[in-house]
């Protein structure tokens, strides 16, 4: 990893740029598949602008970045930090890779790495947590090779494709994650 702590061997983490990165987020939110992965709703058709209105808002609700690869500087997800809980230390991850050609290659998993750095040495959390469906394997995969483990099932909790799928909420504590390094 690189002296500096927001790029990795594969991406870099990157401001938002509203202007340039709603569309993208526009983009990735009319992939069914995407939407699939990363939303209980289904696909939807936003404008730019309602797009940047969201973004706006949540700007202020933590701390996000786009996710850029080094190779070529093409922004490919978006990953933060949110719903901080200062008094607690704990904190919610969301991450989402929106070029499909981009996925399970390691540029998640990289991102997740650093988003962790992040919240366990520059913001001294205790806790970091997510939730995931049930279907996406790549993505529990991911995040158990990050240190995520399982702490709760909500059974049934999601209905896609004509089917009945559990949500997983997976956390991982600072002494698991320091546990993990090679500092």
């Amino acid at each position: 990893m690189s002296s500096n702590r927001f790029t990795g061997k594969l991406i870099r983490l990157c401001p938002v740029d509203i202007e340039k990165d709603a569309p993208l987020q526009a983009k990735w939110n009319r992939n069914s598949e995407f939407m699939k992965l990363s939303d209980i709703g289904p696909s939807t058709l936003y404008p730019v602008g309602v797009i940047k209105g969201f973004m706006e808002h949540y700007m202020n609700e933590g701390l996000n970045f786009m996710i850029e690869t080094l190779v070529d500087g093409k922004r490919i997800g978006s990953i933060g930090l949110w719903g901080i809980n200062w008094v607690n230390s704990n904190a919610w991850v969301g991450i989402g890779i929106g070029e499909p050609e981009y996925w399970g290659k390691g540029f998640g998993t990289e991102a997740m790495q650093m988003i962790l750095r992040c919240a366990f040495v520059d913001l001294n959390l205790h806790r970091v947590q997510l939730g995931v469906y049930e279907y996406n394997k790549r993505a529990i995969h991911s995040y158990e090779k990050c240190g995520f483990k399982l702490e709760g099932v909500e059974r049934e909790f999601i209905c896609k494709d004509d089917r009945r799928w559990d949500s997983y909420n997976m956390g991982i504590l600072r002494s698991e994650w320091l546990a993990i390094q090679e500092i």
